[in-house]
């Protein structure tokens, strides 16, 4: 079985504790954190009304799309659903998929917001799948779009 998934708007919903959380994970020191939420927690936005500006509104999570160091954020990101992924595959919960006998096994592969997933079409590594993308969820903020997504 082949998975393309879609996130739902992908850098709207990251959660910024989750971005903190996997960039102490993969070993960066304690200034780049720093640098790294700073970066991200510092942005306020205005609304303009009638040529009017109004507000000082901070979010709590999101990161903006014309910034390039968001496709670097969302990598990191990325790496939480690929860590959780291996875990499932290191406990028998996912096979890999093979596609010869000689062949590689391929779990996933990963391109920016792309997804692909790869494994036995079998309930049990559907069902693993399914907890995998709610803890992930649960964790970064991060929805499937299932309208967008293929098997």
């Amino acid at each position: 079985m082949a998975m393309k998934l879609d996130m739902s708007k992908t850098y709207d919903q990251v959660e910024w504790g989750f971005i903190d959380l996997m960039v102490v994970k993969m070993g960066f020191s304690e200034k780049w954190q720093n640098l790294i939420m700073n970066c991200i927690s510092t942005i306020s936005y205005s609304v303009r009304l009638n040529g009017e500006f109004f507000g000082n509104i901070k979010p709590s999570r999101n990161l903006r799309q014309c910034d390039h160091l968001s496709l670097y954020l969302f990598l990191i990101c990325t790496e939480g659903l690929s860590s959780l992924i291996r875990g499932a595959q290191e406990r028998g919960e996912i096979i890999r998929f093979k596609s010869c006998m000689s062949g590689p096994t391929i779990l996933h592969i990963f391109f920016a917001d792309d997804s692909l997933l790869f494994t036995r079409a079998d309930s049990s590594n559907c069902q693993a799948i399914c907890r995998i993308m709610r803890n992930y969820y649960e964790d970064s903020g991060q929805l499937v779009n299932f309208n967008k997504s293929t098997i």
